[in-house]
């Protein structure tokens, strides 16, 4: 049956009092129902609250995916506060900076955080400090958050160097799980596994937040590995999951077994285009429909989706999600017709209020209303979109979304290194992977060996290159500028 969403301001209050003993969210250690867990939000709440955690504060969250993250949220939101959450595989250098840049007031995290947070000077609260050892006192967990109460701040790597933190505030979020809601038609009855990183607003907003406001039930999975994967579809029956490309091809070339797949209503692919080949073989050999979409952080997560229950066109990303516009523009800002190419263009209350600290740049990237993704695409008679390329040079690898000029900055730091360009290489499971090119100073020589140590002590591991090439000079075009194109070719050679 499907009802109105619950809000998000009360939506651990709605689901306690209406319906206290229903599942709501689990993983391997720990399994809450509705009542559980609005009382470990509202313990939660009590503890930040007593850091001095308030309105317009922010609360970084640096775990694995773990019941633990998902209340920490909810009782920050609480507070009227935004959650940032940590990639737990960045490097010390790595989270340092999200967290100065967010203006971070308490962490919480595993043991590593405790000596990140005592070199910041702000307050850590272990894992195993989250969730109430007892009953807690049932209540309202905190006053609860405005609309224009920032709710996430999600850090994107950026072509010009360093992570910018996407600013979305509860209206944002609001929007976006409501189109998800009454897209997927999510009710009560579904239960969504949760395969994605919750550092990730895929992970945050469709498999939490838009299942829980539905008063759905949530499945934290651990970490991703094909057999352990079917056993859990198998065991907790859930009606849906989200993934990326990489988890479809190796669902496909690893499952050497029969799979009990029928309480899947549909699965959700996004972060990187899916070969329309393999939607197929996934549809066939597993027997549920897989939708692919499309979409950004600085989107909410999602701009377009196939429909579950309407006509699907591999090889596109489907229709605009209810309540957004997503067109095709020229380099003249005017809107272009079916079939013509230009950049993806999106718009709706989903779009983000802007990147954190950096009113220039959001400029230049929200103009009119318009959010200029920097992706090329078009639009058919039907409204489905085909993306065609990328104006930026972003790489993908496994859904995780790499921008070269981050490696290169950290690359350029070697004494040896006097230019160097960083491409993506297709790769038969991950999608893609960076390779660097380096050319040497004159007179001098480079270890490549020497490259790979400096972006391992440096960069998260997803984010190192898998080989570097040294060339006498990098090839440049007639004002000097790298030509990638030449490189993309190499490293493929």
């Amino acid at each position: 049956m499907n009802q109105t969403p619950l809000a998000i301001a009360d939506l651990t209050q709605q689901r306690a009092s209406t319906d206290p003993h229903r599942a709501c969210i689990r993983d391997a250690e720990h399994a809450l129902t509705n009542e559980r867990f609005h009382s470990a939000v509202v313990a939660c709440a009590a503890r930040l609250s007593g850091f001095g955690v308030s309105s317009g504060d922010t609360v970084a969250v640096m775990l694995p995916n773990c019941v633990e993250l998902v209340v920490t949220m909810f009782a920050a939101w609480s507070l009227g506060a935004a959650t940032t959450p940590v990639n737990p595989a960045l490097t010390d250098d790595e989270v340092t900076y999200q967290l100065e840049d967010s203006a971070s007031r308490v962490l919480v995290a595993e043991d590593r955080g405790g000596a990140l947070a005592s070199a910041l000077d702000i307050h850590h609260v272990d894992r195993s400090e989250v969730l109430p050892s007892g009953d807690s006192p049932a209540g309202t967990p905190g006053p609860g958050p405005a609309l224009d109460d920032f709710a996430l701040i999600i850090y994107t790597s950026g072509t010009t160097g360093r992570p910018k933190g996407v600013l979305l505030d509860h209206a944002n979020l609001t929007a976006m799980s409501d189109a998800l809601i009454t897209e997927l038609s999510l009710t009560e009855d579904d239960t969504s596994l949760l395969v994605l990183p919750l550092f990730h607003v895929n992970g945050l907003v469709v498999s939490v937040l838009a299942t829980l406001r539905a008063r759905g039930a949530v499945v934290v999975a651990p970490r991703f590995a094909v057999d352990s994967f079917w056993e859990i579809i198998e065991t907790t029956r859930p009606t849906f999951f989200s993934a990326v490309p990489t988890i479809y091809a190796l669902l496909d070339a690893k499952t050497d077994r029969a799979v009990d797949t029928t309480s899947l209503r549909f699965a959700i692919c996004g972060a990187a285009p899916m070969p329309p080949e393999l939607i197929g073989t996934i549809e066939r050999r597993f027997g549920f429909p897989v939708v692919e979409g499309y979409g950004l952080s600085e989107c909410s997560v999602a701009a377009t989706l196939n429909p579950v229950a309407g006509p699907r066109k591999p090889g596109t990303v489907g229709r605009a999600l209810p309540g957004q516009e997503v067109a095709i523009m020229g380099l003249d800002g005017e809107l272009l017709p079916p079939g013509a190419s230009g950049e993806v263009v999106i718009r709706g209350a989903n779009v983000m209020r802007g990147y954190l600290g950096k009113p220039e740049v959001t400029a230049t990237v929200v103009r009119d209303g318009w959010l200029h993704t920097g992706d090329v695409g078009r639009l058919d008679e039907d409204g489905y979109l085909v993306l065609v390329d990328r104006l930026k040079d972003m790489i993908i690898r496994g859904g995780e979304n790499i921008y070269p000029k981050e490696i290169e900055d950290v690359i350029y730091r070697h004494p040896a290194v006097l230019e160097t360009a960083v491409v993506g290489r297709p790769d038969p499971v991950m999608g893609e992977v960076p390779v660097a090119f380096v050319a040497p100073r004159p007179g001098m020589t480079i270890d490549p060996a020497e490259v790979s140590e400096l972006c391992e002590r440096v960069l998260a591991k997803y984010k190192r290159p898998v080989e570097v090439q040294v060339l006498p000079s990098l090839p440049k075009n007639s004002v000097g500028k790298i030509v990638k194109g030449f490189l993309r070719q190499r490293s493929r050679a």
